[in-house]
């Protein structure tokens, strides 16, 4: 099974003050911005320097493995994070996606969201640590069991 570090995700209050803290402050850069309008939010990639680097990374493709990645998430609706939702999930590229799910499921664990779309889902961790599992290279076509699955629970 091969497996990739991706991001970690983290919800903001304040995109500015948290771009001070994170580039300013710690040095990190900012890699690629999304503003989504529909869904009223602003995903901001940032990553060190180093990492940049030393990797083959595009800001039109970010996601390949081998950069490592802050996202900051920043809903443009206020909202309370309790609970520590404001830390969102952490995420991995695998090889096959419907492989890794099977496998997670045949040990028990819950797939909260199921690679409906041969791309994305989501787990969680025995801690309650929400996973991200992204499709190396091109989604796969849709199978069943998970092409007609319901979502389980949040993620």
């Amino acid at each position: 099974m091969s497996i990739a570090f991706l991001h970690t995700m983290i919800r903001v209050r304040d995109l500015d003050a948290t771009l001070r803290f994170f580039c300013d402050g710690l040095g990190l850069k900012e890699f690629r911005r999304v503003d989504n309008e529909a869904g009223r939010f602003t995903l901001v990639f940032l990553a060190a320097p180093d990492d940049i680097a030393r990797s083959d990374n595009t800001a039109e493709n970010p996601l390949r493995s081998g950069l490592p990645m802050l996202e900051l998430t920043y809903n443009w609706d206020p909202e309370d994070y309790s609970g520590g939702r404001n830390f969102g999930h952490v995420a991995y590229e695998v090889e096959n996606i419907y492989e890794t799910c099977a496998h997670l499921s045949k040990m028990g664990v819950t797939i909260n969201r199921p690679p409906r779309d041969g791309y994305m889902a989501f787990v969680r961790s025995p801690d309650g640590i929400s996973v991200e599992l992204l499709q190396k290279g091109e989604r796969l076509a849709p199978q069943e069991p998970w092409a007609s699955a319901d979502n389980i629970g949040s993620w």
